[in-house]
């Protein structure tokens, strides 16, 4: 029996490529983690950017709270098994007002990892609506294959290397993928989604956490990092990373520069062997 997930959630995930929406924060949950992200730039005098925005768990205790949250893993357990690594997250933002989108992609394309096994859980720490910007996906689309991928480093594209699909699906609406502050949704590496602008009157806050079961492994090199946050790894799958103990201090900075150095050098070499083998 599922711990978190119904049967039929479990189904959906394995037909439609994606679940939504999963409750897994309360109210007050909500109302502290947003806080303490909103604190955080208040000190550091700026809206949270890159390279922060990568591997946030690292850095700040609302970030290490979500990806080690128990409701949030016994959903993601039901998927991929007890055995959980997180192997990235992003911290999407979109400000009120703004044109930020992200293109119709697969996150697999540019995680260099095998076998295609791993869940994506997206968390609201504010409304994500069609007004403002939340994903759209195409249903079953995890089953059509690896597509073609291309950058596009376009000022308002929130994937740093702007990765996307390109024409096949520009005139595809998608499934909104909707979700209140303190849902989630889980959907799967190779699924087909993006998100478009924010009209709405508040900022569009949510944390991408890309776990993986403990059975995958990397292509290519350098070998990135992962943490570890239920049952046990693999040894030597991955650089092991340690978990948050105070944040922001040197050491954790130290931490999260190494990591987040790896995966940009895997996911740069890995976009480069793609377009050579494309050319």
């Amino acid at each position: 029996m599922p711990k978190r997930l119904t049967e039929d959630q479990v189904r959906a995930y394995n037909e439609d490529g994606f679940v939504s929406p999963v409750p897994v924060l309360t109210g007050d949950e909500v109302a502290r983690l947003r806080a303490d992200l909103e604190r955080g730039e208040a000190v550091a005098g700026k809206k949270l950017g890159f390279p922060e925005i990568s591997k946030s768990y690292l850095l700040y205790e609302w970030a290490d709270t979500l990806v080690h949250h128990p409701a949030v893993l016994d959903a993601v357990e039901d998927l991929i098994g007890p055995d959980i690594l997180v192997y990235h997250s992003t911290t999407w933002i979109k400000e009120a007002g703004t044109p930020s989108y992200v293109l119709w992609h697969q996150d697999g394309k540019y995680f260099f990892l095998e076998p295609h096994l791993h869940v994506t859980a997206w968390v609201a720490l504010s409304d994500s609506t069609v007004e403002s910007g939340c994903v759209h996906a195409l249903p079953g689309s995890h089953k059509w294959g690896d597509f073609e991928h291309r950058d596009d480093l376009g000022e308002w594209n929130m994937i740093k290397r702007g990765q996307g699909i390109p024409d096949r699906f520009d005139n595809e609406t998608g499934v909104p993928l909707e979700l209140k502050a303190g849902e989630m949704s889980l959907h799967h590496t190779d699924l087909v989604h993006c998100s478009r602008g924010n009209g709405g009157a508040d900022r569009r806050i949510g944390l991408g956490i890309s776990y993986i079961p403990a059975s995958v492994r990397q292509t290519g090199s350098p070998q990135a990092t992962a943490l570890l946050v239920r049952g046990q790894a693999a040894p030597g799958a991955f650089g092991a990373e340690q978990r948050l103990d105070r944040e922001m201090s040197d050491t954790a900075q130290q931490a999260h520069a190494h990591s987040v150095g790896l995966f940009r050098a895997r996911q740069d070499k890995g976009a480069q062997m793609a377009r050579q083998a494309t050319a």
